[in-house]
């Protein structure tokens, strides 16, 4: 299979109707490692919002199980990427996050942003690292498979166009971006949870890199030290590199999710069940719990 067959079999479909089948490819075939990376750095993203990493500071999820929490998001994400949005067992993980959610006083500004990097946040890493560029249909594609997660999860006010939803996620971040002993709690625990994915004896070596990958406003809003230019240089050079490398290897023929791999936080195995904060399992996984699971934004 030639390497951009794929690619064109995408621009035949259609990116509303098909958003779900679109979507399922980028992250599975076209993009799996990129768009995990990029999601990490969504994430981290959010931590920069003092009200976001207030609450996340306040329930000390980052504090005490930074792996399990990194775990639950990203499987319960990559859940909804492989089996759509508008599958039963698609349906069932947002059940899920909206019983997570609906435990905390979430602002619904704050759900329109952190919805919003799941769409800008891959499109920017691809666009610079990736083996290809997007293209307008792939974007599109994007913005209306998390447009239509978002209205599963009662999110108001969300945009109703791709141009729109950038616009108010760059507005957002210029507006909220900002230092706060809460960002710098929370960054730093997430930082050393990345940083433990590494031997130890490499780990003071790799933290500067990490830095590396952040832009200023990020370094500015955790307290985190300025990288030095140098380093940028070769952390770009370097993902460029395996992107333009990565043109010349022959297509996936397998998907690649993350819920498809070995897990640190589950090594025997997980259910659905078993995602979401330990202290709250237990009332999360009751009859009336999964009966009554909006948020209230």
């Amino acid at each position: 299979m030639p390497r951009l067959d794929r690619f064109h079999a995408i621009q035949q479909l259609d990116p509303v109707q098909d958003t779900c089948d679109i979507c399922r490819q980028l992250a599975g075939y076209e993009f799996p490692w990129d768009i995990t990376r990029a999601l990490e750095i969504a994430l981290f993203r959010t931590f920069c919002v003092p009200s976001v990493a207030t609450l996340l500071d306040r329930t000390a999820e980052f504090h005490r199980h930074p792996q399990k929490r990194y775990d639950d998001t990203g499987l319960m994400v990559s859940m909804i990427l492989k089996w759509g949005y508008d599958s039963p067992k698609g349906q069932a993980v947002i059940q899920r996050m909206n019983q997570i959610h609906g435990h905390y006083p979430i602002q619904n500004a704050d759900f329109l942003y952190v919805l919003s990097t799941f769409i800008y946040e891959p499109v920017r890493w691809i666009e610079r690292f990736g083996w290809r560029p997007l293209s307008s249909l792939e974007k599109q594609a994007l913005f209306y498979f998390w447009l239509s997660i978002g209205q599963l999860m009662t999110i108001q006010d969300i945009p109703s166009s791709y141009e729109a939803f950038e616009a108010y996620n760059l507005d957002y971040e210029r507006q909220h971006f900002h230092y706060s002993e809460a960002n710098q709690r929370v960054g730093e625990s997430t930082l050393n949870l990345f940083l433990s994915w590494f031997p130890q004896p490499l780990r003071p070596l790799v933290r500067p890199f990490v830095y590396a990958i952040m832009d200023d406003r990020m370094i500015n809003a955790f307290g985190f030290p300025m990288p030095q230019p140098w380093q940028r240089r070769v952390v770009e050079q370097a993902l460029r590199s395996r992107g333009n490398i990565l043109r010349y290897f022959p297509p996936r023929q397998t998907p690649s999710f993350y819920m498809d791999e070995p897990q640190r936080s589950y090594p025997q195995g997980y259910a659905l069940t078993d995602l979401g904060p330990p202290q709250m399992l237990a009332k999360l996984n009751t009859p009336e719990a999964k009966a009554d699971s909006g948020h209230q934004g």
